[in-house]
């Protein structure tokens, strides 16, 4: 080898040397380092097994712990609107429950119903650090228990026209309630209360026309059903057959007295003013053939007295006043001849007001319903027809300047009721 390839060899060598020595000081001193996740620590209260939803069969035993992220021992558990029987071990969140079928039989629990269940924690150093939340129980059976409906009166009713019929719809939950009701009838009714739902109250009045001639023994048959539904349409029917039987339309029949009533009044008020016109004339009559008596007589006596006298002037006028006295008898009977068939009017007038009188108070209702008042509105009508047909010619005048107080007064007089009382024979 020769001078100048030992010194190429040499710069070489050194050259090489020099540049591992200044990529080697570059490099990291760790070339296997690998970044890190810095982790923070778990600060917020929380569950972490809570389940939202619970779902139990009658006659299990819910256990179930919950847990938290913290130490247990800081804290403590509770229940907020819990269920009959269910616990909490406030110390470590051990829920305890027993579904006893007991509950659900008396009525405290319901199947296929959502229970939600408030439950929090507390922390017992720091009032402020508290977590509420809450979960949800359901309960379900493989035995199913019907739900029914039942009236709350006999499956049998009678019921008259015009009165009214009402009774309750009451339900008998089984294991899922019912929650609707609907009605119908075999016979179209109106203006009945409708029934929706379990409790609700069925009403009906009958109207006084339902029952017609042709229905056997007055009554009408109509068939109620009620029908019940649940959420899964299953259905309950109860049936209530009801009885309506013909009755009076006591309102129209009521109308109707009241109407006879008034027509009894108005023409008895009539015959009071007739009565006062005949007894009138009758009185006019009887006034003036006294006055022909009074005269007859003073003429008859004052004769025999000029009779007695001495002179013969008076003796003669004492023949004359006789023939004078009997004179008058034909002439009061040519100016005032007997108002028989007047007085005999008055008396039947008379008569008749007395009993129309008393068929009024004879016929009066009893009682705010009266069975009797078709009986008594005909015995009226009957009364009032005869009592129109006897005095159909007896002259009813009202032009009178008297009031309807004025001639009553007059009418129900002392002087009147002696004139035409009748008088015993003895």
């Amino acid at each position: 080898m020769n001078k100048s390839t030992c010194l190429t060899v040499w710069m070489l060598m050194t050259f090489g040397i020099s540049y591992s020595s200044s990529a080697f000081s570059q490099m990291p001193s760790n070339p296997f380092s690998t970044d890190t996740l810095v982790v923070s620590p778990d600060s917020a209260l929380r569950i972490r097994n809570l389940s939202p939803y619970f779902t139990l069969h009658v006659d299990s035993t819910l256990s179930y712990n919950l847990e938290i992220n913290k130490d247990p021992s800081h804290y403590f558990w509770f229940l907020k609107n819990p269920l009959l029987g269910l616990k909490i071990n406030k110390d470590n969140g051990q829920l305890t429950f027993k579904a006893d079928k007991s509950f659900f039989l008396s009525g405290r629990l319901k199947y296929d119903f959502p229970y939600k269940i408030g439950v929090g924690i507390q922390n017992l150093q720091n009032p402020s650090e508290r977590l509420d939340t809450s979960f949800t129980i359901q309960f379900f059976t493989t035995e199913i228990i019907p739900s029914h409906l039942k009236p709350s009166v006999n499956s049998t009713l009678f019921v008259d026209e015009g009165d009214t019929v009402s009774f309750r719809i009451e339900c008998e939950e089984g294991s899922f309630p019912i929650e609707t009701i609907g009605f119908y009838s075999n016979l179209p009714i109106e203006n009945y209360q409708e029934v929706k739902k379990c409790d609700d109250e069925f009403k009906w009045s009958p109207p006084y026309d339902f029952v017609k001639g042709t229905d056997s023994q007055n009554l009408k048959l109509v068939l109620l059903y009620f029908i019940g539904t649940n959420k899964f349409f299953i259905r309950d029917t109860t049936l209530v057959k009801l009885y309506v039987k013909s009755t009076l339309n006591y309102p129209l029949l009521l109308q109707e007295y009241n109407r006879t009533v008034t027509e009894v009044r108005t023409y008895t008020q009539q015959l009071k003013y007739g009565f006062v016109q005949l007894d009138k004339k009758v009185k006019s009559t009887q006034t003036t053939r006294t006055t022909f008596d009074m005269t007859s007589s003073s003429a008859a006596l004052g004769g025999t007295v000029f009779s007695s006298l001495a002179s013969a002037s008076a003796q003669t006028v004492g023949k004359i006043l006789p023939g004078a006295g009997v004179a008058l008898v034909p002439v009061k009977e040519a100016v005032a001849p007997q108002k028989i068939a007047e007085q005999n009017s008055a008396s039947l007038v008379r008569s008749s007001i007395k009993r129309l009188d008393y068929q009024l108070h004879e016929n009066a209702l009893a009682g705010q319903r009266d069975p009797e008042i078709a009986k008594k509105i005909s015995k009226l009508n009957e009364e009032l027809k005869q009592t129109q047909i006897q005095l159909i010619d007896v002259p009813i005048d009202e032009n009178t300047d008297m009031t309807e107080q004025q001639v009553n007064d007059y009418f129900n007089s002392k002087k009147v009721n002696k004139k035409y009382k009748m008088k015993s024979s003895g």
